[in-house]
């Protein structure tokens, strides 16, 4: 008989996790003890929410949302969102519907918790049964742009959703165990950066506070070296409330990659969990591999 119990967070819990996630994603390094305290413990939005399948004493599956803020509709104060992360199911429990379950289960805690919704990226192999068995909407596929240098501006106007980040979220993010991110100010905006292909960095940036009390790991650029080829994976708000999606103008010099040569094609996917939410406007998202685990 199969048991389905909200996970746990001890350390006992996460190498059981880390061991099923390294048998499910044979090659895979990141699934390590330190790096699941981060992710589901150390989160200072909030504890990972989620669910186990169980077989007895035998861990069958494992759903995993870690928390988040967003600010969803253009609204003035950010509200709580859940990310889709982890999922495995032990290659003996495969092909019964254990995941779907476990999501649903996810899903319904997730509402009674306060959040506004899921969100997440998916691959071209699992989307369609996010969209099709879990209700998510299939808000739009990511650009991969290849470019050097600064973005341009973020065109003005209310957005359907963006990822909101504070100090504390950001010092996080960037101490990702294993693979931490490298951080500079430079003038109006926070430059982020992780290794991603040969002498090609994924590149994000975010707003600089204001506040001159403000600091993050890394930042003064010591490790910054050298500017390789920027990789923008993600998505920005079309220029006008008329905008078209996929406005050249919003990424500058920063040129799409053919779909030919990505490994596979990735999509921002939504559940929206709160009585009254809306689907998001694809034309007004703004986001990046900050708001994901890409790197």
């Amino acid at each position: 008989m199969t048991t389905f119990l909200p996970i746990r967070t001890d350390d006992d819990a996460l190498a059981g996790y880390a061991r099923l996630l390294a048998a499910c994603f044979p090659g895979t390094r990141k699934f390590t003890g330190p790096y699941l305290q981060w992710l589901y413990r150390d989160n200072p939005d909030g504890a990972a929410l989620g669910f186990d399948a169980w077989d007895g004493d035998q861990l069958a599956a494992h759903y995993v949302c870690i928390a988040a803020r967003a600010v969803i509709d253009g609204a003035a104060v950010p509200v709580p969102v859940l990310l889709s992360l982890n999922t495995a199911t032990h290659p003996a429990y495969q092909g019964r519907g254990l995941f779907t379950r476990l999501a649903a289960l996810t899903y319904a805690a997730g509402a009674g918790r306060g959040c506004h919704g899921v969100y997440g990226v998916a691959n071209a192999h699992s989307t369609p049964g996010f969209v099709r068995k879990l209700g998510f909407q299939l808000v739009r596929p990511l650009e991969a742009r290849i470019g050097c240098g600064r973005l341009p501006p973020r065109a003005p106007g209310a957005l359907s959703f963006v990822r909101h980040w504070d100090q504390a979220s950001l010092a996080w993010r960037a101490a990702c165990p294993g693979k931490p991110l490298d951080v500079r100010r430079c003038g109006p905006v926070w430059q982020f950066r992780a290794p991603a292909l040969p002498l090609v960095h994924a590149y994000a940036e975010l707003a600089a506070s204001p506040e001159p009390d403000w600091s993050l790991p890394g930042v003064g650029g010591a490790r910054w070296g050298a500017a390789p080829l920027r990789l923008f994976l993600g998505l920005r708000p079309a220029a006008g409330s008329g905008g078209a999606v996929g406005v050249h103008g919003v990424y500058g010099a920063y040129l799409r990659i053919p779909q030919r040569l990505r490994p596979s094609p990735l999509n921002l996917i939504y559940l929206p969990l709160a009585e009254g939410s809306v689907r998001l406007a694809p034309e007004a998202i703004d986001f990046s591999f900050l708001d994901f685990d890409a790197y």
